[in-house]
């Protein structure tokens, strides 16, 4: 009598199991498309009007935001502001979401914005305060000087393209590593990095225009 060999299975020939890291990077994989399909099902319903759909959406991009913007904005109170600037921002504007990006970088594309249009409020509120009280810091010939090297700065950055503007913002003021820029303006590494470059060159053009231009003001009225 002659006897079938039974079927194999994967690890079976070896006589040993499959390895648990095979399965967990498996368990893994299914549990992110587990979450991103719940997720775009949540923004379908909360872009036609499910309160629930966009309740989810709050409480699941909240600490997202404010994570984000904290990092931004080195200040809690004003991460809590622009978290929930973004949030509502997000909700009125569902039905112009482009689903061919993900959902994240769309959301984080606001927060980012959010976070740059609070720097320029903090630029207004900083250029009206005056300190309340003396303190052994630097004299005031001093501090005039680098508040004149500030608005110079700021007026410089001011006259570059957004897309220039937008990421010296994030390396320079909020030190973002190249990957995280790629990630928040879902570009290429390599164009993080040949964008700085450039922006940097404009902006030295920039500011050197503006120190010209003063000296120029110094010397017609001398």
């Amino acid at each position: 009598m002659k006897y079938r060999s039974a079927p194999t299975v994967a690890g079976a020939e070896s006589g040993k199991p499959e390895p648990a890291s095979h399965r967990r990077s498996s368990t893994l994989t299914l549990r992110v498309h587990d979450n991103l399909f719940e997720e775009t099902a949540r923004v379908t319903a909360a872009t036609a009007g499910d309160e629930a759909a966009r309740a989810w959406l709050v409480q699941r991009y909240t600490p997202v935001v404010f994570r984000f913007s904290l990092r931004m904005l080195r200040d809690e109170q004003d991460a809590r502001d622009a978290t929930q600037d973004t949030l509502v921002k997000v909700l009125r504007a569902l039905d112009r979401y482009d689903d061919r990006w993900r959902f994240s970088t769309w959301v984080i594309g606001i927060a980012r914005n959010t976070c740059i249009d609070e720097f320029r409020k903090r630029r207004r509120r900083s250029s009206h305060e005056a300190p309340e009280t003396a303190d052994d810091g630097p004299g005031p010939e001093l501090l005039v000087a680098r508040s004149r090297r500030a608005e110079r700065l700021h007026s410089a950055l001011d006259t570059l393209a957004p897309l220039y503007r937008d990421i010296l913002v994030l390396y320079h003021f909020e030190h973002l590593k190249y990957q995280e820029i790629a990630d928040v303006l879902d570009i290429p590494i390599g164009t993080v990095m040949n964008r700085i470059f450039r922006a940097r060159r404009k902006l030295r053009a920039a500011y050197s225009e503006s120190i010209d231009d003063d000296a120029d003001q110094l010397a017609s009225g001398a």
